[in-house]
């Protein structure tokens, strides 16, 4: 009998052995997937995340005057999967360690994440373009000596014709040499 009483006593002198959850915020284990999260400057709206969204929770939509593009996604419809992040070129988006998604039924249509991407013009012949980030021109143009800078504020041509300019005027030059 006395042996139990011990064990009690350690057992409360000690404390709690589970988590204080609605006193103290409970943190999420290492790799969880939370809330899906967008991060609208290094999105260049490819919109492969839709394309591989499992329950179809991401719309894109271009705005009619041409300045942009509206990106939402709707958290009740997300079975955060991580298929966005997982394919998204430009790591614009990423699965958050927010495991909150209680909300009241009144709230259901809100409960979405909304962004405004603008488009710039291009440098070169000013057609709306979003810019490339520079992580990304960094990687694709990691062995030539460009302004990557200068590229990633060009549409796709544009940026296709300074290359080969580029590398036209630094081939011809490593010709004369040889």
């Amino acid at each position: 009998m006395f042996g139990f009483l011990k064990i009690l006593a350690a057992n409360v002198a000690k404390g709690p052995s589970t988590d204080p959850f609605p006193f103290v915020e409970s943190p999420a284990p290492k790799r969880f997937r939370g809330k899906v999260r967008l991060n609208p400057a290094l999105c260049v709206g490819c919109a492969i995340c839709r394309h591989v969204c499992a329950g179809g929770a991401i719309h894109i939509a271009g705005r009619p005057d041409g300045s942009g593009y509206d990106f939402t996604l709707w958290h009740n419809t997300c079975a955060l999967c991580g298929l966005c992040g997982h394919y998204c070129p430009t790591g614009a988006i990423s699965m958050s360690s927010d495991w909150h998604s209680a909300h009241p039924q009144t709230e259901k249509y809100d409960w979405c994440e909304r962004h405004f991407v603008p488009f710039l013009a291009c440098e070169g012949c000013g057609e709306h373009i979003r810019p490339l980030p520079s992580a990304l021109t960094g990687r694709i143009y990691a062995d030539n000596d460009v302004d990557e800078a200068h590229l990633a504020r060009l549409c796709p041509q544009c940026r296709q014709l300074e290359t080969a300019l580029h590398l036209g005027r630094n081939g011809h030059e490593d010709h004369k040499r040889a």
